[in-house]
């Protein structure tokens, strides 16, 4: 199990907050400090079951000022997402081949 986290964010911690209470072994990544690559991206949308433009952050001032009002394919989100990662909706939690964007964070209690 991993958590795409950012410690910054109460949703984030509120989420890891409710999966450490159950004791669960969960590999913590701060996607912000380790960039999840593009593959990685790929499969994470994959889990989710997702495009990539339903996990974009619409209120980050990188998505105001460079895309809003443009249509970006997947792979575009993607590459945009390697270089601006605050773009990534969080949290995400990953369990085996599924996937969910923990807002609200109670969400990551529904793939254990």
């Amino acid at each position: 199990m991993k958590i795409y986290h950012n410690p910054r964010c109460s949703k984030s911690r509120t989420a890891l907050n409710l999966l450490t209470e159950k004791n669960l072994d969960i590999e913590v990544i701060k996607y912000l400090d380790e960039v999840p690559s593009k593959e990685d991206l790929r499969v994470l949308l994959t889990k989710l079951g997702k495009d990539a433009v339903e996990i974009v952050r619409k209120g980050e001032k990188d998505y105001k000022e460079k895309f809003k009002g443009k249509e970006l394919s997947n792979e575009e989100w993607i590459d945009a997402f390697v270089k601006y990662p605050k773009l990534i909706e969080r949290p995400i939690f990953i369990n085996g081949d599924k996937a969910v964007v923990g807002r609200p964070p109670e969400n990551v209690l529904e793939i254990l």
